[in-house]
């Protein structure tokens, strides 16, 4: 029977020199594997401390390297012991309302345009004149 592993002790392998990952319930220890795998170290690394499976799946290994994974295999994950998923909040930023902007701000958005398209204008006119 394969050993049964808490995420806790599974997420504090997370570095070069002892690299565990969780895949579809099974915990690999792939530290070995590091220098060898194709993407490089860093990808790995990334996927530690956390269920990787979607990291696995979304790359689209080929059935060569899932059979490799065997031989890395250490254990199944306790999936009581993963951490309650936490829910995507956005920061809270400030509303602008429309009343928040000032009747010279207001002016001035209409006013700026305006002069800019004056002073083109003019300028066009009066090089014109010269010639």
């Amino acid at each position: 029977m394969a050993k049964v592993h808490d995420f806790q002790e599974v997420a504090k392998h997370n570095n070069r020199d002892d690299c565990w990952l969780v895949i579809s319930g099974k915990v690999y220890n792939v530290t070995p594997f590091l220098e060898d795998h194709p993407g490089g170290d860093e990808v790995l690394l990334a996927a530690t401390e956390k269920d990787a499976t979607d990291d696995f799946e979304d790359v689209g290994h080929s059935d060569s390297a899932r059979e490799m994974m065997e031989k890395y295999h250490i254990g199944e994950i306790d999936s009581s012991s993963f951490p309650a998923k936490r829910k995507y909040t956005p920061p809270q930023q400030a509303v602008n309302s429309p009343e928040d902007t000032g009747s010279a701000a207001k002016i001035l958005q209409f006013l700026v345009p305006m002069l800019i398209l004056g002073i083109a204008f003019a300028f066009r006119y009066f090089s014109k004149k010269e010639e």
